[in-house]
């Protein structure tokens, strides 16, 4: 999603643009020649795909928070009905899915207009005939490297950490449907407690990764 903040910038002729550019299955160098026409350069571009992956994980976060809640619940009560708490659980467990893999996309686009802005970076500092500018913008290029680079480890780790809680909460998942007695709700009480910890661990990492995001954002801002 392109921010409409931007003054100076023909938004329906950018939505045209990358409509034709989608349309005829354009390539990255079409589709960053197209919105510099505009005004969007991939310094704008890598903005705006941190902000969104920023706020994946924020709805992830919230996913995994309500599927934990969804899970206390079916497990605290004693007259559950068995196929209505597995067809819930089912449901969280496939929006946990989703969210995740929303996570993983949103990541994968940051890093791919990174890269190309860090190559285009580096190659233009060569274009410079004063030697104290072009200095400065390595400089400066060397600090955006080191903050993005801790931003993506933070975003990694976070990503990373969705993998167990996926795993126990699938797991949990099956058992119930293969169980659908008070044996196998027995059962998830006892998986309870792990898989809290898991997400609280979760939480925890995407916190870090939403702080080292935002302080990136304002950085490639200034």
């Amino acid at each position: 999603m392109i921010r409409r903040d931007r003054p100076g910038v023909d938004y329906n002729g950018l939505v045209v643009l990358i409509f034709l550019i989608l349309f005829v299955g354009g390539c990255s160098k079409a589709y960053y020649g197209a919105m510099e026409k505009v005004g969007v350069h991939k310094r704008d571009i890598l903005v705006d795909r941190v902000e969104n992956a920023r706020d994946a994980q924020t709805e992830a976060q919230a996913q995994f928070k309500d599927a934990l809640a969804q899970f206390g619940s079916v497990i605290k009560i004693e007259s559950t009905d068995l196929k209505d708490a597995y067809e819930k659980l089912d449901a969280e467990y496939d929006e946990s899915k989703e969210a995740a893999k929303n996570v993983s996309d949103r990541i994968g686009k940051v890093e791919s207009v990174a890269e190309d802005l860090f190559i285009e970076w580096e190659e233009e500092l060569n274009l410079y005939k004063n030697s104290a500018m072009r200095r400065s913008s390595a400089q400066k290029l060397q600090g955006t490297r080191v903050r993005y680079k801790q931003m993506l480890v933070s975003m990694k780790r976070a990503e990373k950490s969705m993998e167990p809680v996926l795993r126990t909460f699938q797991d949990n998942v099956l058992f119930l449907k293969h169980n659908l007695n008070a044996q196998a709700i027995g059962s998830l009480r006892s998986e309870f407690s792990n898989l809290k910890v898991e997400i609280d661990g979760l939480v925890k990492n995407m916190n870090d990764a939403i702080l080292t995001s935002n302080q990136f954002i304002k950085d490639l801002k200034q």
